[in-house]
């Protein structure tokens, strides 16, 4: 009996679609609980793999038989054992096609805007709530922030026909591996990130405090490129003509960035206070921020976008109700000593061009869920 396999894209789409989605996870309690596959329409169950071994029918008595089963576990082999074992007692099911592994490197693209010869693309990197962006203007293109999978970026292209010509990352990033340096090698294109990200590394990179702006294509596409310190101190944000600001991980959706990873967590706080309450204080209500990341799938709009207008994060945004400096501190610093990013230390030094690793030890290192932000929803 051949099992049907689903790809993470299929997967998405139904997500995507509102479809009503069941996963059986079939990867140990310990893996499940600290990583898996959330969407408002999925309803998942984790029985591991190894109970299946005990032919105990009394596994099944929770599963639908109404409903499609996406069964999945870490590679896509497991899956497809116990898939089949369902089919024969009369489940519909699926494996996933290559497990949460292939889950962790599949993207997703949704056109922000495409008006007045700008095109604004947030590309959803669904397993980690990674988020970067592709602005087009004129056949040329400005990454902010791309992820390990520089192919992804470099097939958009390809089939939309711009070239890539400016590649930025906002900060130097902890929880992911960048994609900056290789994609500007592959594509030719100028790569820039702060000093006070990179200095005393041997990265190959243009100073992003040299340019306040950055021109795409041949129109008057203007970014900015402000400094937004407080996650890290020489984070930066990318504005469009006060309609979209691109906010790397200062501002989210539901939170601020969280400032403890450089094991600083007090000075930053302040950093981040002067960022938000007097760097962007005159940012318009109707600008849309578009952050780095995001840490809850409700963040993710109908729209399939996930961003909110800076008018509605200043009234929802709990912690930017907290305008006094010392408590605004003391909140983000204490909220901050959180779980940190699994392997943050060994990610730093590959984005730092320090450590070199094969694609295999860079897409172990990266499983597992972001945790950049300090949350409070209010």
């Amino acid at each position: 009996m051949s099992v049907p396999i689903i790809t993470a894209e299929e997967l998405y789409r139904k997500m995507n679609a509102g479809e009503d989605v069941v996963i059986l996870d079939v990867r140990n309690e310990t893996d499940y609980n600290d990583w898996r596959i959330e969407g408002k329409t999925v309803k998942s169950v984790n029985i591991p793999y190894f109970n299946f071994l005990e032919e105990d029918d009394s596994l099944f008595v929770d599963l639908p038989k109404e409903s499609e089963l996406v069964v999945l576990c870490a590679k896509g082999g497991s899956s497809a054992f116990v898939a089949e074992l369902l089919m024969e007692k009369g489940y519909k099911t699926y494996s996933l096609d290559g497990g949460m592994l292939a889950w962790s490197q599949f993207y997703y693209p949704t056109v922000v805007s495409d008006q007045d010869k700008l095109k604004l693309i947030q590309v959803n990197r669904l397993s980690k709530g990674c988020l970067s962006y592709v602005v087009v203007s004129e056949g040329k293109a400005l990454i902010v922030d791309p992820s390990l999978q520089t192919e992804f970026y470099v097939e958009m292209a390809k089939q939309q026909g711009f070239e890539i010509e400016h590649i930025v990352d906002s900060h130097l990033h902890a929880d992911h591996i960048s994609g900056g340096v290789k994609l500007a090698s592959q594509t030719g294109a100028t790569y820039y990130i702060s000093s006070g990200e990179a200095k005393g590394t041997e990265l190959a990179f243009e100073p992003l405090e040299n340019h306040k702006q950055i021109r795409v294509g041949e129109i008057d596409v203007q970014i900015l490129a402000i400094p937004t310190p407080g996650h890290t101190p020489g984070s930066t944000s990318f504005l469009i003509e006060d309609r979209f600001m691109m906010s790397g991980d200062t501002i989210f959706v539901g939170g601020l960035g969280r400032p403890d990873l450089g094991g600083k967590a007090k000075e930053w706080a302040m950093d981040l206070y002067d960022t938000v309450f007097n760097k962007l204080k005159d940012l318009p209500d109707d600008c849309l921020i578009l952050p780095g990341h995001y840490a809850d799938i409700q963040e993710i709009g109908d729209d399939g976008i996930v961003g909110a207008l800076f008018g509605e994060i200043r009234n929802n945004n709990e912690i930017m109700q907290n305008t006094d400096k010392e408590a605004f501190t003391e909140q983000v610093a204490g909220a901050a000593s959180s779980e940190k990013p699994p392997n943050f230390e060994e990610i730093i030094a590959i984005n730092r061009g320090e450590l070199k690793v094969d694609t295999d030890k860079a897409i172990e290192l990266e499983i597992g869920p972001n945790r950049c932000a300090v949350h409070h929803h209010g």
